[in-house]
């Protein structure tokens, strides 16, 4: 009986973190549907057109540079021996560490009329000065999907890699006997299996296009995303800004569900006993062509941005060193992220031991509700999530105040930019731990209760110094994407308060870059470690296989017919 009360609290908690997640949601419904005090009209005749326009471009453009980008320098590693082959494993995998607005702000400085680039340019074309020779500006649609496509395209290429490794190796291999080779071998025969992978990296980087703010406004692209914030801040039209954030949600839904709809009568299964493809070596002119193809992503979308913040960030510290207001930015960073940390670590444990007590008991479809609810923060652009959870803060202290006259608890506050980074990461975790709960066996649960122990006891004795990789792992990817979110924290830090990030976002509109490039390096430095243990955990030696991923976060997950083992980077489910 005292079994059955502790699932059930257990469930109950797991019910109101799905409730948190789902409340914002709701409110951001109720004030879009209140009108937006006469700026609709304008919004709708003057904002609004272009920015759909451009948002609608810049994913189809984006997609159109990640997915072939991707899919191409998975099936090389895979399928292909060739110099370099193995460092090119872990190493297209490093732009995940280089937020897509740091790179923006990288190349626009290297860009610059007066930066590296184009003085050298004009050093060897014995050009003197900027007014005789110039490079186009930087700052276009174009620039920007090339851009993002080149930090964005490793979700694409985990996604397929992993699926390449195991799923295509049969078929591959008996169409090789067969004859085929080449690109007929790659059109053929693995490009259609590897669809659903396709698709889910697709998806991935597409939400990841929506999120983007800095970028996008670094480049003078006015997407959406922009749209929403400028909106909110320079307008303090919170009611346009909900229904702006709204024809975002739309775009996502609309996204997944076309995907949905495109492969709904398509099965995939595995062929046989999964086990690793047999490379083939290449030669000469097509060994070269191979390596170039998978070098020229990794220099472009890290070393080169990378190098470059190197470079201006040593000299600004060996000028003026790092200013106290810096130094602030970064504690401000690492103490906001690790609370995030924290907070989202609680919440996904709850979800998760709630969701495997109710399947125990064989009453888990509750609890599934839960945590797919619990997980749809990842689908959330920064931007809409961010102007729900202010609808939703401004109305719980509008009722506090009724209550007790007390002063605004939520609004303004570090509480609220805690729960937004919950919210937005709670996906990520719950997929880690999730994943680590289901190498637990069932066996241990039951022993645990054949010895009294309760739902928590079972938790804190047996469970959870087995989940220490899980929750190590799902702590290190939480703590640095907090470290490098964007539009949630410019959106809801308190006043006076900067993070790395909106640091380096107000340095680049100011135009000064020199200060903003020790920001920038910091984070990337805070990304990598997440990264290599990514490329430790799948793709380290080149041949290791570890669990499949879960899908994007909304109802019709986009892999449910993949069943290829894939690295464990905890995608949302």
């Amino acid at each position: 009986m005292r079994s059955g009360k502790g699932e059930g609290l257990w469930l109950a908690a797991a019910f109101v973190i799905a409730a948190v997640v789902a409340l914002p949601l709701g409110a951001l419904l109720w004030t879009a549907a209140q009108g937006s005090d006469g700026l609709w009209s304008h919004l709708a005749a003057h904002v609004l057109p272009q920015a759909t326009l451009n948002t609608l471009l810049l994913l189809a453009g984006v997609a159109a540079v990640a997915v072939p980008l991707g899919t191409v320098c998975a099936w090389l590693v895979t399928a292909y021996e060739f110099p370099g082959r193995r460092v090119f494993g872990w190493a297209l995998l490093l732009p995940l560490a280089v937020p897509t607005y740091i790179v923006a702000f990288a190349y626009l400085d290297l860009s610059h009329p007066l930066g590296p680039l184009q003085t050298a340019l004009r050093a060897m074309l014995g050009y003197d000065s900027p007014r005789d020779f110039r490079l186009p500006d930087l700052r276009s649609l174009p620039a920007c999907i090339v851009l993002l496509g080149l930090v964005l395209y490793p979700y694409v290429y985990l996604c397929v890699r992993a699926m390449f490794a195991v799923q295509a190796a049969s078929l591959v291999e008996a169409a090789r006997s067969l004859g085929v080779g080449g690109v007929a071998l790659f059109v053929r025969v693995a490009l259609p299996l590897a669809r659903p992978a396709i698709a889910v990296g697709a998806a991935l980087v597409l939400l990841e296009t929506l999120n983007d703010i800095g970028a996008s406004e670094f480049l003078g692209v006015k997407t959406l995303t922009v749209a929403v914030y400028t909106t909110w801040v320079s307008r303090s039209d919170l009611p346009g800004a909900a229904q702006i954030a709204l024809a975002m949600l739309a775009m996502v839904m609309l996204a997944l569900a076309l995907e949905r709809h495109g492969r709904r009568r398509q099965r995939y299964a595995a062929v046989g006993r999964p086990r690793p493809l047999a490379v083939q070596r290449l030669h000469g002119g097509r060994a070269l062509l191979a390596t170039a193809a998978c070098a020229l992503p990794v220099l472009l979308g890290f070393v080169a941005p990378a190098a470059h913040l190197a470079v201006e960030a040593a000299a600004r510290l060996r000028g003026d060193g790092i200013s106290p207001q810096l130094w602030a930015s970064a504690g401000n960073t690492l103490r906001i992220a690790a609370l995030a940390t924290a907070t989202t670590l609680a919440a996904a444990l709850v979800l998760v031991w709630a969701t495997r007590l109710a399947n125990a008991r064989r009453r888990g479809t509750a609890a599934a509700a839960a945590l797919r609810v619990g997980s749809l923060g990842y689908a959330l652009p920064g931007t809409v999530l961010a102007i729900a959870l202010l609808i939703a803060a401004a109305g719980a202290d509008r009722a506090l105040g009724m209550l007790s006259d007390a002063a605004p608890l939520l609004m303004g506050s570090l509480s609220l930019l805690v729960l937004a980074c919950t919210v937005r990461f709670l996906a990520i975790a719950t997929g880690g731990l999730e994943a680590g709960m289901a190498r637990i066996p069932s066996s241990l649960d039951q022993a645990a209760r054949g010895l009294g122990a309760g739902p928590s006891a079972s938790l804190l004795r047996v469970h959870l110094p087995l989940l220490r990789p899980a929750l190590a792992a799902a702590a290190m990817l939480v703590f640095v994407d907090a470290m490098k979110e964007l539009p949630v924290t410019l959106m809801l830090r308190p006043l006076n308060v900067d993070t790395l990030a909106t640091w380096l976002y107000a340095e680049a509109a100011r135009g000064t870059y020199e200060e903003g490039a020790v920001a920038a390096l910091l984070i990337v430095l805070a990304g990598l470690p997440a990264v290599l243990l990514l490329a430790m955990s799948g793709f380290g030696g080149g041949e290791r296989t570890v669990v499949a991923p879960a899908s994007v976060a909304m109802p019709g997950p986009a892999s449910e017919h993949v069943s290829a083992r894939a690295p464990e980077r905890t995608f949302p489910r």
